[in-house]
C-alpha cells in the first residue's frame, strides 16, 4: 500500500522544510496525529533522530503513541521518517519539495513495508485507509501551505 499527494505552495522550500521537519509542529497540520516529540535527547531533525507521535486514528480513536526514526533529512529537499513496531519498521512517510516556478512542489507520501500483515490489511482495508491517507496528506498539506503563503 502507498499513496501521494502534492501540493504547490508559494513559499521558499527552506521555510516549508522547516515547518516539516519539526516534528512538534505536527499537531498543528495532521488530523490524525495531534502532537509529537523528539526522543532520546533529540532537539531537531537528524538521520536516525527518534520522535514518537500521539495519533488518533481516523480522528476518532483509538488514541496511541507510535515511535518513529527520521530516514531522511536533507534541509529544503526531504524528510523522511519510519514508524516502527518495536524496532521494525511498519511504515515510511515522506515530504519531498521541488523548487517549481515562483514556489515550492510538495509531495508527501506514504509506503507500508512488505510483510505478511501488510498484505492481508490491504486485501481486507486498504484501500479505504490508502483513501483516508490521501485526504489527510491533502489536508495536511493545505494546512501547511495557509501558514507559509500567510
Amino acid at each position: 500500500m502507498q499513496a501521494s499527494v502534492t501540493v504547490h505552495m508559494d513559499a521558499p522550500a527552506e521555510k516549508i522544510w522547516d515547518l516539516i521537519a519539526d516534528v512538534r509542529n505536527t499537531g498543528k497540520f495532521s488530523p490524525e496525529t495531534f502532537e509529537a516529540e523528539w526522543l532520546d535527547g533529540a532537539t531537531g531533525p537528524a538521520l536516525g533522530a527518534k520522535f514518537r507521535g500521539h495519533v488518533r486514528r481516523n480522528e476518532i480513536g483509538p488514541v496511541y503513541w507510535t515511535t518513529c526514526r527520521v530516514t531522511s533529512c536533507e534541509p529544503g529537499r526531504d524528510f523522511g521518517f519510519e514508524v516502527l513496531l518495536g524496532d521494525r519498521p511498519v511504515n515510511n512517510w515522506r515530504y519531498q519539495l521541488v523548487p517549481a516556478g515562483d514556489g515550492t512542489d510538495v509531495t508527501e507520501s506514504f509506503r507500508m513495508n512488505e510483510s505478511l500483515f501488510s498484505t492481508l490489511f490491504g486485501l481486507f482495508g486498504g484501500q479505504l485507509r490508502t483513501r483516508r491517507n490521501r485526504r489527510d496528506m491533502t489536508k495536511t498539506l493545505n494546512r501547511i501551505k495557509a501558514v507559509v503563503e500567510s
